[in-house]
């Protein structure tokens, strides 16, 4: 071993070590039922299709879950969510564009108590006339939530586009302050430019880091994992 790949590999092992703490895998606990998982995240960030690669995925693994277009002030995304609940079976609860966002998640927590469903994901919405505006929002249906359940939301994921850099944080700093996150997923990791990202979030935040977004395909939702995520990075860089 020449001592340019010593230097490669320690290197390696001590950016995973630096990811380590945040690996952890978002655990559905069976005694919330439902389990709730609020999703914020701006728009553009990739929420909503992340909550239909999310939903897929839980499904697969034999939970009923049920999704709520809480984002009302985009007829597009309670549309997207609507497509996505069709294709794959899965309920959505919504209503018209411009509806109390915080009402129509709270019909979904009582008709996916009513149902016997495992997972609830609720849609937010991702932009308002002002960020004030949008925080106020969040925070109403934080707790409209937990007038339902206690405990609930029992997950607020925040959705970051890993291409925004700086931006990225700024969110997670916002959003954080606003709603408590406890986890994160970050999308549009498919480029190495774009990995950074995650060593400053890890450092400042300390979040977990529950999922990363590596492409368009209903599949490309991974859990995160610090090792494979460092050795990806390397051998991008090692093509020619």
């Amino acid at each position: 071993m020449t001592d340019a790949q010593a230097l490669y590999t320690s290197l390696q092992g001590e950016l995973a070590a630096m990811l380590k703490p945040v690996e952890q895998p978002l655990v559905i606990k069976a005694e919330h039922k439902p389990f709730v998982i609020l999703v914020v995240g701006v728009n553009g960030a990739g929420k909503t299709t992340t909550i239909g690669k999310l939903a897929k995925k839980l499904q697969l693994e034999g939970k009923k879950v049920m999704l709520a277009a809480g984002d009302t002030f985009r007829a597009a995304a309670v549309e997207q969510l609507q497509v996505w609940g069709e294709r794959n079976h899965i309920p959505v609860i919504a209503q018209h564009t411009g509806a109390d966002s915080a009402s129509v998640i709270f019909d979904a927590v009582q008709a996916a108590k009513a149902r016997g469903i495992d997972v609830l994901i609720a849609d937010t919405a991702g932009r308002l006339h002002t960020k004030d505006n949008l925080m106020e929002e969040l925070k109403k249906v934080r707790r409209v939530i937990g007038k339902l359940d206690a405990d609930a939301p029992h997950e607020v994921l925040l959705v970051l586009d890993a291409g925004t850099g700086q931006n990225a944080i700024n969110q997670a700093k916002q959003f954080n302050q606003t709603v408590t996150l406890t986890g994160l997923a970050l999308t549009k990791l498919d480029g190495t430019a774009k990995g950074g990202v995650i060593f400053a979030l890890a450092k400042q935040f300390g979040l977990p880091i529950r999922y990363i977004g590596v492409g368009e395909g209903i599949d490309d939702l991974r859990t995160f994992e610090a090792e494979p995520f460092v050795q990806a990075l390397f051998a991008e860089r090692e093509r020619p």
